[in-house]
């Protein structure tokens, strides 16, 4: 059975609408055998008869009457999937996914959509905000073109290109008593309530990892599951909480203070992660040049 090629259906299109042969030979650059070829080939496939034809006009027969609308509608399809591949090389459209873990989003991206958008409209950008393992995962799958994580969230498949070391911070509520030290020591935060996130977040295991291998033990009370939680804890005065200083309210906050933390200084290192081996998207290419371009500026 003969495939249907796109010049068979400009062929019965030009044909139904001109009326004449000899007009739609002319604007596809065909002769008029070749047209007719083109046309037998087409009802062969279809196995019906689409024109009836005289020396001077042709009319659609039934079959072609119902069979026209169609066909203009997969030349359009046709065309239109041509101009979305152009678009696409031309940066004109597409979509650029990343999978960033939400203390990051926003410290990092926007800026750069800004002037990534500005240059190319076109070009829609998805955020998966998402935690270290999950958006770890969500590039592994290809859920996600490239993902800005922890470096603690490593995996065989996926390489890191660091960008910046983020220190773990005391917050608490600016008229907490810890607020009035200069410097916090570890026993002083023996005594209050310590607001945690749940055991399986990398910033907790980060955390748990370096105060454990320091023998120091704190008072877990409340256990929460995103940060942004913790720090309405922290607002209400239930506690403290440690945390990554991008966790922080990004302005002075009028109700919550942070403070450093004594040694070991406990930090996360944040950086871009790709799946090795897997070709990027150009679009996702074009965001991680300007992403990196701006970063080290």
């Amino acid at each position: 059975m003969h495939r249907i090629e796109f010049l068979d259906l400009a062929a019965f299109v030009r044909v139904a609408e001109s009326h004449s042969f000899l007009e739609a030979a002319q604007s596809l650059h065909l002769s008029q055998p070749a047209l007719s070829r083109r046309l037998q080939k087409l009802e062969e496939t279809l196995g019906a008869k689409l024109l009836e034809r005289t020396t001077r006009r042709s009319w659609l027969t039934d079959v072609g009457k119902d069979y026209l609308p169609r066909a203009r509608r997969m030349l359009e399809d046709y065309e239109s999937s041509i101009q979305g591949v152009r678009e696409l090389k031309t940066h004109q459209k597409g979509t650029v996914t990343i999978a960033c873990i939400p203390t990051a989003a926003f410290y990092f991206l926007p800026s750069v959509i800004r002037v990534f958008n500005e240059a190319y409209p076109g070009i829609r950008i998805r955020i998966l905000d998402v935690s270290a393992n999950e958006g770890l995962e969500r590039v592994i799958n290809g859920d996600a073109d490239f993902g800005i994580n922890m470096i603690s969230a490593q995996h065989p498949e996926i390489s890191f290109t660091p960008l910046l070391r983020d220190p773990f911070v005391l917050a608490m509520r600016s008229d907490h008593p810890l607020a009035a030290l200069q410097v916090v020591e570890w026993q002083d935060l023996q005594s209050v309530r310590l607001i945690t996130v749940s055991r399986d977040s990398g910033n907790r295991m980060l955390l748990d990892s370096a105060l454990s291998s320091h023998g120091i033990r704190l008072n877990g009370f409340y256990e929460v599951q995103h940060l942004s939680t913790s720090l309405g804890l922290v607002e209400c005065g239930l506690g403290v909480a440690i945390l990554p200083r991008l966790a922080m309210p990004a302005s002075e906050h009028d109700a919550i203070c942070c403070r450093e933390l004594p040694p070991p200084q406990i930090e996360r290192t944040i950086g871009l992660v790709r799946r090795d081996g897997a070709p990027l998207s150009s679009t996702a290419e074009l965001f991680i040049e300007m992403l990196l371009k701006r970063w080290r500026e």
